[in-house]
């Protein structure tokens, strides 16, 4: 073998390992995470111990724990479900005139950064204004939470039976919702 031949095959053979090594680096590139640091509202929220109010029609309620476990502030500004045809945000709130009632949270839900925020009777909750079928005990019900940053977040929670509160709404809606019924109070849909 000539020292000429030998020379050729290590030049061949160094081309092709440098050709193999850009191949690499331009692998690596490609399949690296971004390093934009920030993560949308959706990847940082959970719902823990999610369950919804059975219903044989009109009106119900999701509970549960919204956890955000990120860094910065998130705010959820809307919710839907296929189980209703619309819903809202909803909070509960003492009026001018004493009376506790429950109201449309036009600015969402802010949750800080590693904190959680309680979905609760008598409380903030998820409102299903007007279900589509009954909600029967045992049945799973999705929703879609929207943030401000337009992230979403999907989750599924059972309906469960629950006896607590028989509370009337303006227009003589009934709903059970939970603990201020037991006191009596009537809880109002408007902006009082």
């Amino acid at each position: 073998m000539s020292v000429r031949h030998t020379l050729s095959t290590l030049a061949a053979a160094a081309a092709v390992l440098a050709l193999a090594a850009c191949g690499t680096d331009a692998q690596s590139a490609d399949t690296s995470p971004t390093a934009t640091g920030a993560s949308s509202a959706g990847e940082s929220v959970v719902l823990e111990d999610g369950w919804v109010k059975s219903a044989d029609s009109g009106m119900s309620a999701a509970f549960g724990e919204l956890e955000n476990t990120g860094d910065s502030d998130v705010t959820v500004v809307s919710v839907t479900s296929p189980a209703s045809t619309a819903m809202e945000l909803h909070e509960t709130v003492e009026n001018e005139s004493g009376q506790m009632v429950m109201r449309e949270k036009a600015d969402g839900f802010t949750i800080p950064g590693g904190t959680s925020l309680s979905l609760e009777p008598g409380g903030n909750h998820l409102m299903l204004m007007d279900l589509v079928e009954p909600l029967h005990a045992g049945d799973e019900v999705a929703f879609t939470l929207t943030f401000s940053d337009g992230s979403t977040y999907e989750f599924t929670v059972p309906a469960k039976d629950y006896s607590g509160a028989n509370e009337t709404y303006e227009g003589g809606e009934h709903m059970d919702m939970g603990e201020h019924a037991d006191m009596g109070e009537h809880m109002d849909m408007g902006d009082e």
